[in-house]
């Protein structure tokens, strides 16, 4: 019995020279067959993880390698660096998320862009909103945030804490900086999925403190995705 679906391409995700396949899968039906079957080699921090954390790495690089495939026409599997990131071909830039249960990656060459950063999170409920919104949140957006209507408030922490995973991602391989929640602030969105962040820090002599970076996002069921696509401009 197979563990995730079949990875496919990611439709609802449209970045022109960007290719996004996602995958669903269950941590419960993994077995070592499985992990056979995948002639994927776990790293050993993972072969001695706990079965979720096996299966969510494994659905990522499930979806990695079809990524690779489909961009390049090689279907190969990113090693795990030192720092636990995907060690990428010289020619592509990725990102790779996942949560309980679905697992995405996004590739790209690096002649079309520097840095891609892709997150998926489950909608917060407005218990972990209440407490987790002056981790994630900077000054301007808190009280935004408190104006908002309280049914919406876990939608937009949702929003916020992802984007700013992703503006991470993209990011901090750029730049070697490491930032945190409070150090970029969500400027604006709209219902067609566009956003715009802004740095509060900064980060490098490319990135100082209020560069404006374009972000998108859509929503998978009960489940919101975004990402960053950072462009290599001539």
């Amino acid at each position: 019995m197979r563990f995730c679906e079949r990875p496919v391409l990611e439709r609802r995700v449209s970045v022109p020279g960007c290719v996004v396949i996602g995958t669903r899968f269950d941590h419960r039906l993994l077995s070592p067959a499985c992990i056979a079957r995948s002639d994927i080699d776990l790293p050993p921090g993972i072969r001695r993880s706990a079965p979720r954390r096996q299966a969510e790495f494994l659905a990522g690089r499930l979806c990695t390698r079809k990524a690779l495939e489909a961009l390049t026409g090689t279907a190969t599997v990113p090693l795990q660096g030192t720092d636990r990131s995907p060690q990428w071909p010289a020619s592509v830039c990725g990102s790779i998320t996942h949560n309980r249960h679905r697992a995405l990656a996004m590739v790209a060459l690096r002649e079309d862009f520097r840095a891609l950063g892709i997150d998926i999170e489950t909608r917060l409920d407005e218990g972990q909103s209440h407490a987790l919104a002056g981790e994630i949140l900077a000054r301007s957006e808190h009280e935004r945030f408190l104006a908002m209507p309280k049914e919406r408030r876990a939608w937009l922490l949702t929003l916020a804490f992802s984007l700013k995973e992703s503006l991470y991602k993209a990011l901090y391989p750029l730049t070697g900086t490491q930032f945190y929640f409070e150090h970029a602030e969500l400027l604006d969105w709209s219902p067609d999925g566009h956003a715009r962040l802004r740095l509060l820090c900064d980060l490098s002599d490319g990135f100082p403190a209020n560069t404006e970076i374009a972000g998108r996002f859509c929503e998978l069921g009960d489940d919101l995705l975004s990402y960053v696509a950072i462009p290599n401009r001539p």
